[in-house]
């Protein structure tokens, strides 16, 4: 074991997949929509209703019974997996780096058979990793129940915005189907269930509470991305939205992750406080190669670093104020957009 761990969130960091939703555009008609608007709605029950007991990340769940009715295996969603992940521009060389000089867990809201497919992909241990775990092979609707669900799914595209049909359909209908008794204890691990993981990282492993790093890109990062930073760890938002840039201390707006290696490879060496008086220097430095030298950074991620962004338009790495937020805010969703696209940068 290492003295730090590194703890990342796995779709925006190091993945630009949305799994759950390529998945609902591949198998479901108009599945995409769908989702995007299930998506809006598992934003609005975790941060304005604040519903009890409900964790952010809950599409996941919301969107089982319309896979059930296109009859989807856990087959399927392996293949799938396996034939479709798209990573973050060196996020494997980052990973290579991570092994030699800390812990590395992934901790994702992903459905397990994606995760497992990313960390074979990645060659990280399995047994790091925690994601929501799903067996769709369970899932059986009868013939009634199937014509009720494609009923909801025409009603929830027809009125997108009205939650308050969507809680009669998730909240009241669904519930008295026979498929709820196999999703209802389905745990999501987003939000509150991240942090949750993590506590049982922290009991299994006995890893520093003190000494950890978190980074992530969406809603379902907030709670673990407080708990890094209530406990003097380092918190990044890597090209996330509003949510995790509300919490995290670190902001980095990059289409590489050998962005994110060069402040693993800092924090590694030394603590916090260097980590952020490079911050510092980052932004006042007229020449990052001197600046590189003097934090003495790794030669192969030095290399890399200067490899890719060779044009000099370097990334963005902030320490988030009141006063850049918005700015910081802008281009880091531009950048997500940009690298991930439209759709799936949009989704909460």
């Amino acid at each position: 074991m290492f003295e730090k761990s590194y703890i990342t969130d796995c779709e925006g960091p190091l993945t630009l997949n949305d799994n759950a939703f390529e998945l609902a555009a591949k198998v479901i008609d108009d599945g995409d929509e769908l989702f995007k608007v299930l998506s809006l709605y598992d934003d609005y029950l975790a941060d304005v209703v604040k519903k009890e007991n409900y964790k952010a990340g809950n599409t996941l769940k919301l969107i089982l019974p319309f896979f059930a009715c296109e009859n989807l295996t856990n087959r399927d969603m392996v293949e799938f997996s396996r034939n479709n992940i798209y990573s973050v521009r060196d996020s494997k060389f980052l990973l290579s780096y991570l092994k030699k000089a800390m812990n590395i867990y992934i901790v994702s809201t992903s459905y397990g058979q994606y995760i497992e497919a990313v960390s074979n992909y990645m060659d990280v241990d399995f047994k790091n990793t925690f994601y929501t775990d799903v067996d769709v092979d369970v899932l059986n609707l009868n013939d009634d129940e199937i014509e009720k669900i494609g009923q909801f799914k025409k009603l929830i595209l027809e009125n997108p915005d009205d939650y308050e049909l969507f809680d009669d359909i998730f909240f009241n209908q669904i519930t008295e189907m026979g498929i709820y008794e196999k999703i209802k204890d389905i745990e999501v691990v987003g939000g509150e269930g991240k942090k949750l993981a993590i506590d049982k990282i922290i009991e299994r492993d006995g890893i520093d509470i003190n000494n950890m790093l978190y980074i992530g890109d969406s809603i379902t990062d907030v709670e673990p991305l407080q708990f890094a930073r209530k406990n003097n760890g380092i918190s990044i938002s890597f090209n996330g939205n509003e949510y995790p840039l509300k919490v995290a201390e670190i902001a980095i707006v990059s289409p590489s992750a050998v962005t994110t290696a060069v402040i693993a490879n800092i924090y590694a060496k030394y603590d916090k406080n260097k980590v952020l008086k490079f911050i510092e220097d980052y932004n006042a430095s007229d020449d990052l190669k001197v600046l590189f030298d003097q934090y003495e950074i790794d030669l192969e991620i030095r290399e890399k670093f200067f490899e890719v962004f060779a044009s000099k338009e370097y990334p963005i790495i902030e320490i988030v104020t009141d006063e850049n937020y918005e700015d910081v805010l802008k281009s880091s969703k531009h950048m997500r957009n940009n690298i991930r696209g439209q759709d799936i940068g949009g989704l909460g």
